[in-house]
């Protein structure tokens, strides 16, 4: 009987686990994979905040998956510390939707659900269709899996040991949410967790007042995922975490000190159990959020008290670029230079950190670089725009000329990018598949990628201050670069030719010279940029 048990809740839970993934999936996808944008053009309201906190994780089904990507941002530095907390405060809410969801007994859906949802997402011949057909059989998987989950558990009636587990989890409440807290954090879904909770409940297996501490313990256990993405971050994303975990952690101590009038309250608000443990989810989130919104300020500076260190912001989207002064163009096109400037910057920085992936293996930037390349992308769509519009203004011709060299330079800037995402991704990839490396090709490596950061510089400089000294020392650099690689790629390809060098090591190697080598020839057209004024 236990490994029939074990097997059936475990395959209704895996159900249950990929139900919420494919709706999940299938809900970014419709909404155009907007929830990133949302989050980056947060503004400091709290209640904002917190409303585009629920959003967020209505869209991505978890408040794991939504604190992690705050931990993200708030590490890239896009996100202070009141914005991140108002989004981990409203992603706390947006979790319940998916309790809520299969509190209802209405387990007939999920097979018309599962047949709709297939049929709209192999045979829809519009991607918003297929997109629709996958939420669809999601949401007919997750019921499916409620479903098996609920009859697996059923022999757990006879058994005597489960019900004085239970009956322990009522009378020490303090073991039902280490108990929560502990599973949630095994799965890494507070929503799969209360699932499996209300499951139980389905069958009579556990009474209301052994629920409530379990639940209570979901939302302690789901902030462990924020924890471990903050690891070896910076101060802004180990603060995120920590006031992900306070959050919860204070909050289950309140409803503790006033466990009685809450269940009371609770058991008030449905009949069944079942809806009663989906509303104590909310109810407690909700509870919590409005005291936190109350005591925001506070709380903040408590957080800023337990993670000293400076909280820096870097500002998404352009910061020197202003519509008002477009009509006058001289005033804008230097604004629009300064832009130029700090996307370089970016640029670079993404350079020397995918660098760091491939040499040290430090994966722990990924996370960084993607972010930033997120933001090199929208700073040249902004920056064209811009100059686009600006075009349409009356202007000698120098300026006219200026312009065009500008989004010439954005362009060069954002492939930059680019091929430093490509370089992060080769280091993921050597990291992840143990390719070896000989100490001769890591210090060729080196020494390369070296000097193609020092020539990407003195690109940068020239174009700053209009250095055509420093930028035709950039070009002529360039053909030493060129050179360079071609005998590297030559003598890599012998060692490969005479079995001195893994094979798919080889190839690795060979296209981050390539990538290098681009970086290069961009850095060589903006000093190139420079000469023409």
């Amino acid at each position: 009987m236990f490994w029939e048990i074990a097997f059936t809740t475990l395959g209704g839970l895996g159900l249950f686990l990929f139900g919420i993934q494919m709706m999940a999936s299938g809900m970014q996808k419709a909404a155009g994979d907007r929830f990133r944008r949302i989050l980056e053009v947060l503004t400091n309201k709290p209640v904002l905040g917190v409303l585009t906190g629920i959003l967020v994780t209505i869209l991505v089904q978890s408040s794991s998956t939504a604190s992690v990507m705050v931990v993200g941002f708030a590490n890239a530095g896009l996100m202070n510390l009141s914005q991140a907390v108002s989004v981990i405060v409203g992603a706390n809410v947006g979790t319940t939707i998916t309790a809520q969801l299969v509190s209802f007994e209405i387990w007939v859906i999920a097979l018309p659900a599962i047949g709709i949802g297939s049929l709209l997402n192999f045979f829809g011949r519009r991607r918003f269709q297929r997109y629709i057909g996958q939420t669809v059989l999601g949401v007919g998987l997750l019921f499916l899996g409620m479903t098996t989950m609920s009859s697996g558990m059923s022999p757990l009636r006879d058994l005597d040991a489960f019900h004085d587990l239970l009956l322990h989890f009522s009378n020490y409440p303090i073991l039902g949410i280490l108990a929560g807290a502990v599973f949630t954090a095994l799965i890494q879904s507070s929503s799969a967790a209360t699932g499996v909770i209300i499951a139980l409940t389905t069958q009579d297996l556990i009474p209301f007042s052994s629920a409530v501490p379990l639940i209570l313990g979901t939302n302690v256990g789901t902030s462990i995922t924020a924890i471990l993405a903050s690891v070896g971050a910076n101060v802004a994303a180990r603060r995120a975490a920590a006031a992900h975990v306070i959050f919860n952690v204070v909050g289950v101590v309140l409803v503790l000190i006033f466990l009685a009038p809450f269940t009371s309250l609770i058991v008030e608000t449905a009949v069944t159990v079942p809806r009663q443990v989906a509303n104590t989810h909310t109810a407690f989130n909700v509870f919590n959020t409005l005291v936190f919104l109350v005591f925001l300020s506070y709380f903040n500076r408590l957080i800023c008290y337990i993670i000293p260190g400076k909280d820096e912001k870097v500002d998404f989207g352009p910061k020197y670029l202003d519509s008002r002064i477009l009509k006058t163009p001289a005033v804008a096109i230097g604004g629009a230079k300064q832009e130029l400037l700090r996307m370089a910057g970016i640029a670079r920085e993404m350079l020397a950190e995918a660098m760091q992936v491939f040499l040290k293996k430090d994966l722990k930037k990924i996370k960084h670089i993607d972010q930033m390349e997120e933001l090199v992308d929208g700073l040249e769509k902004e920056i064209n725009v811009y100059l686009s519009e600006l075009s349409q203004h009356s202007m000698s011709q120098q300026q006219t000329k200026l312009i065009g060299n500008l989004m010439s330079a954005a362009n060069d800037l954002e492939r930059i990018g680019d091929h430093a995402e490509n370089i992060m991704q080769l280091g993921e990839m050597k990291t992840e598949e143990r390719l070896p490396f000989s100490d001769t090709a890591l210090e060729e490596i080196t020494v390369f990628s070296d000097k193609v950061a020092v020539m990407l510089d003195k690109a940068i400089a020239a174009f700053e201050n209009i250095d055509k000294e420093t930028a035709s020392q950039v070009v002529l650099e360039d053909n030493e670069i060129d050179a360079q690689e071609k005998y590297l790629r030559n003598e890599h390809i012998e060692r490969i030719n005479t079995k001195k060098c893994y094979p798919s090591a080889g190839v690795i190697y060979l296209d981050l010279l390539s990538n290098l080598e681009r970086v290069a020839d961009h850095a060589k057209n903006i000093a190139e940029l420079v000469l023409e004024e």
